[in-house]
């Protein structure tokens, strides 16, 4: 048995188990990577996989499998020619670099639908590489032969979900979104463990679980790091009073805490972005907040954190889901959904058709709503430009090649479904976590985020809670708020608004704005000039510059400019295309 940073190797009578990450419980490692090996030790049988961020390769005497957990921090790939796997990797670059395979167009049009934080999707930029996906278990033999994918098992979504245990009453659904947020933060607690602390809800709630989640046998005082990022001017020095506030009450919590305040006054997005997103496993569209969280990332790893935890996935998950007026819709309940939809409207100071449009509209027809809003912002390139639409700069033939219009439908079948109130959750696990930015660098600094809020026991019941227990008109994240009551300060349980990041962004284009057009203009891979107008993203880079456009549309250019630096890496590490 061996247990070394990322990696836990474990034998039995069985077989042996080499898990990257965790199962269970980060503590726990050994114990679960066991358990992991000795479930499917029987041949035919198959059970659940267990909770945990892990990817795994399990070796038995008549057969290998490889499988991710449900959520898929952790990547997994192979390498597959003629039904046979002949090499595996947690680095698809690794597999496809070393080998000279080509690059699969059919993944950069899926890529640039959507604005996901992680891909979930078979294809990877190699051609014969592939993606164990998460919740999939692969079974090959013992010489590669692939003998089968059994996929995540998938709900009927017109299937009533059992209801949670609290019911519709917000104060039992608040005891219940306690109960298994203090068991998300439990599993995921190590012997130097860090969160992340903005003075916003989420995290707060998070650190203050983590600063009471009892000690393991191993643990030593002051095991807890309340790590932060502090800016001295500017919209973001606002929050440095519920920052503050946010410290206080955790150490009073846990004495022997250590806060850790990062200087990120000097950050900007885009900083350094050829390397962030040059030499990333994949390309991917949150490359240009890198900075910022590599600078987290890498105050922990000096203090020598074997894990960081974030807030990350409380929007969507702990909060009321609006898409239960898509199922008011569907299911003919007229006069109900004109009551919610007003008091949406009154709570988020939006009108009425501005709800509708969002949450019933779009879910229903996204290409068509999409398509609706280009021809109203003719003019601009970032004009109306939502998530799933071809960018203007996306050459149209490259696109009829390689099945953009067939990536689009698929994504936004995706994100939406048939039941959008249930593909909400599924969605939000992979758009609202950094993991491809947290991966690129944990083989250095030996850990990677983990989120509790994206944790399986905390979105079953989230998804299962009706919508009167989660819905307060003008409070959001109300079963939140009354879950944490009696730890969060005032100051932070009671705030409705918290400061978003657009000055880093806004900062980032201001100052590397020329550079990124000149690195567009300059790009070297030939795969770029065959996919995109180059001028047209230069134009659409110098229209988010302006503010133009809103945080769909930049999110498009973002994910854009990463592709470019993405290949503009390869030509760097010598490969083709």
């Amino acid at each position: 048995m061996t247990s070394k940073g990322l990696v836990t190797t474990v034998s039995s009578r069985a077989g042996t188990a080499a898990v990257v990450g965790w199962v269970g419980s980060f503590r726990d490692r050994v114990a679960g990577a066991h358990r992991l090996l000795d479930s499917f030790a029987r041949r035919g049988v198959q059970p659940r996989l267990p909770s945990g961020d892990y990817a795994a390769v399990l070796v038995y005497r008549d057969r290998v499998l490889l499988m991710r957990d449900e959520l898929a921090r952790i990547p997994l790939f192979f390498r597959e020619s003629d039904g046979r796997v002949s090499a595996v990797s947690t680095s698809a670059r690794r597999l496809g670099l070393g080998h000279g395979a080509e690059l699969e167009r059919r993944y950069f049009c899926r890529y640039l639908t959507g604005n996901m934080a992680q891909p979930h999707t078979d294809l990877t930029p190699f051609t014969g590489v592939r993606r164990v996906l998460g919740g999939e278990v692969v079974e090959l033999s013992l010489t590669g032969q692939l003998r089968g994918r059994v996929p995540r098992p998938v709900s009927d979504p017109r299937e009533p979900l059992p209801p949670a245990a609290g019911g519709a009453h917000p104060g039992a659904a608040a005891k219940d979104l306690r109960r298994v947020l203090e068991n998300a933060v439990a599993r995921r607690s190590g012997t130097m463990t860090a969160c992340h602390v903005s003075g916003g809800m989420d995290s707060t709630s998070v650190a203050l679980l983590a600063a009471r989640t009892p000690a393991g046998e191993d643990s030593r005082p002051g095991d807890l790091v309340l790590l932060s990022g502090c800016f001295g001017s500017g919209e973001l020095a606002a929050e440095r009073p519920y920052l503050d506030a946010a410290l206080a009450e955790i150490r009073r919590h846990a004495p022997a805490a250590r806060a850790v305040i990062v200087d990120a006054g000097d950050v900007a997005d885009f900083d350094d972005f050829r390397h962030h997103a040059g030499d990333s496993d994949e390309p991917h569209a949150h490359a240009f907040r890198a900075p910022f969280w590599s600078r987290l990332h890498a105050a922990a790893a000096e203090l020598g954190c074997d894990t960081l935890m974030t807030g990350c996935g409380a929007d969507p998950i702990a909060d009321a889901n609006p898409f239960h007026l898509h199922r008011l819709a569907r299911t003919g309940r007229l006069r109900e959904l004109t009551r919610q939809a007003r008091a949406w409207a009154e709570g988020s100071e939006r009108g009425v058709r501005d709800i509708v449009h969002a949450y019933v509209m779009q879910p229903t027809l996204p290409l068509a709503a999409e398509r609706l809003g280009t021809l109203a912002h003719r003019g601009a390139v970032l004009g109306g430009l939502g998530a799933f639409g071809r960018p203007p700069w996306l050459r149209s033939a490259f696109a009829r090649a390689h099945g953009y219009r067939e990536a689009s439908i698929a994504e936004a079948r995706f994100v939406f479904g048939r039941a959008p109130e249930r593909s909400l959750y599924d969605a939000a696990n992979y758009l609202e976590a950094p993991d491809l930015l947290s991966w690129h660098r944990a083989r250095e600094d030996g850990y990677f985020l983990s989120h509790p809020f994206l944790d399986r026991e905390v979105v079953t019941l989230m998804r299962r809670l009706p919508a009167e227990a989660t819905f307060d008109p003008g409070r959001p994240k109300a079963v939140l708020r009354e879950a944490m009551a009696d730890l969060l300060p005032s100051g932070i349980r009671d705030r409705a608004v918290k400061i978003p990041f657009d000055e880093l962004y806004a900062r980032g284009l201001r100052l590397h704005g020329d550079e990124l057009i000149d690195l567009c203009r300059s790009a070297r891979h030939p795969l770029v000039e065959e996919m995109f107008d180059v001028e047209t993203l230069c134009r659409a880079v110098r229209e988010a510059r302006l503010g133009m456009g809103d945080s769909y549309s930049w999110d498009r250019v973002n994910s854009s400019l990463a592709l470019v630096m993405w290949l503009e890496g390869l030509v760097s590490a010598g490969s083709g295309s």
